[in-house]
């Protein structure tokens, strides 16, 4: 029976690897398609947008569905802390946005009045910002140092010790 060609058996196996093979194909096609849809969905709801105080008051409907960043300076007086959370009022020129930040950690110590401050979440309804990150920078430490005052973290000039020439 050798070289007798196809026979019944030779066909049988022949269908039943194509058809793995297609069933292979097929699951390949449906994992990757899953994955890159799950990835760009990801990357869609994780976006967020940087919008100043008065582009944010002027967008209308698109502000209430977006991830928005927004940043001022945090208005004098304005400060309300409740543990982890804080309300506060942003300033940007004339306009002003009120702020309530509910995030898992309390707001950083370098937010004080007059901070530079950074609200990453989104705006509701009833015109306050809800903000779910908060990020901010004290002015004076990153202002140019005045002149006669030592830099903030710079080493002190007259404390530095000079190596002896010769290595000795």
């Amino acid at each position: 029976m050798r070289g007798c060609g196809w026979t019944a058996y030779n066909k049988v196996i022949m269908n039943n690897g194509n058809r793995q093979t297609v069933r292979i194909a097929v699951a390949v096609v449906l994992i990757v398609g899953a994955i890159s849809y799950l990835a760009v969905t990801g990357v869609e709801a994780n976006k967020s947008y940087y919008v100043t105080i008065q582009e944010l008051q002027s967008m209308g409907g698109k502000a209430y569905t977006r991830n928005l960043r927004v940043a001022g300076s945090v208005q004098p007086g304005s400060i309300m802390r409740d543990g982890s959370h804080a309300q506060f009022t942003l300033v940007e020129l004339d306009r002003k946005l009120k702020v309530s930040y509910s995030g898992e950690e309390p707001p950083p110590d370098t937010f004080k009045d007059n901070s530079q401050a950074l609200a990453i979440g989104t705006f509701g309804r009833d015109g306050v910002f809800h903000a779910t990150q908060l990020q901010a920078k004290c002015a004076s430490k990153y202002a140019p140092a005045q002149p006669g005052q030592k830099q903030a973290g710079a080493p002190d000039p007259t404390s530095m010790a000079i190596p002896a020439a010769g290595g000795q």
